[in-house]
């Protein structure tokens, strides 16, 4: 192989190299993107927080969307937390509200279980 042909097929391959890396490199996954203006934010994204979840901050979003929930009487569930897990009790007048109370736990953030064996249907509604 001459000198010339060496130079060629070192220089192709330097650029393939060249050329092949600087794509691999185009995107970085560890990069993060830019804060996001108040107009893209979505509701989640305002309310969302980087703190740790603590058993009271969810006892008390728990019973906040209870009370706000026009399905649930949020005033007659006790709402207790520990290590993730709540713990619903009291007495509800159907099994929808029941059902709708252990949905709304379950989806905060931080919660583990939903412990709703102390909260009651009432017997006027079982009948």
């Amino acid at each position: 192989m001459s000198n010339t042909t060496r130079t060629l097929i070192a220089s192709a391959l330097t650029l393939g190299l060249a050329l092949s890396s600087s794509a691999a490199f185009a995107k970085d996954p560890a990069a993060k993107s830019p804060p996001k203006t108040d107009a893209a934010m979505t509701h989640a994204d305002r309310h969302e927080s980087n703190e740790p979840v603590t058993d009271s901050w969810i006892t008390t979003k728990v019973k906040a969307d209870l009370l706000a929930s026009s399905n649930v009487p949020g005033t007659e569930i006790k709402v207790e937390t520990v290590n993730g897990v709540v713990s619903l009790s009291g007495t509800v007048a159907t099994k929808a509200e029941h059902d709708k109370a252990v949905t709304t736990a379950k989806g905060i953030k931080g919660v583990t279980r939903v412990d709703a064996a102390a909260l009651k249907v009432s017997a006027a509604a079982k009948r």
